[in-house]
């Protein structure tokens, strides 16, 4: 809810048994209807950045030596896992025997 004068947000403040809508300005809302506020979170399934074999195929090829097998050419791509002002992390999927990493640098 916004503040008519202003335009400002709201905050529920609570005055006796009820709780009145008021704002930095001085405006107070007095015919309060019953708001009710909800959060909830939805589980994501699979790991963040693990690619399956049917994507691979669209992916680049770069030339990396996997830390699991030696073998030097793998697939990439990049995600933004951090926030935006950082760089993004690179992560490599061994062509031969599919083990993946993250590159830092």
């Amino acid at each position: 809810m916004f503040c008519p004068k202003c335009g400002s947000i709201l905050k529920p403040k609570p005055d006796g048994k009820k709780t009145l809508w008021k704002c930095s300005c001085g405006y107070v809302k007095k015919d309060v209807e019953a708001v009710e506020l909800k959060e909830s979170m939805q589980k994501t399934e699979g790991k963040m950045g693990i690619v399956d074999d049917q994507e691979e195929k669209s992916l680049p090829l770069t030339e990396a030596t996997c830390p699991k097998c030696k073998h030097g050419k793998a697939y990439y791509w990049m995600i933004q896992t951090r926030a935006g002002d950082e760089p993004e992390t690179k992560f490599l999927k061994c062509e031969k025997c599919k083990h993946t990493w993250r590159d830092y640098s």
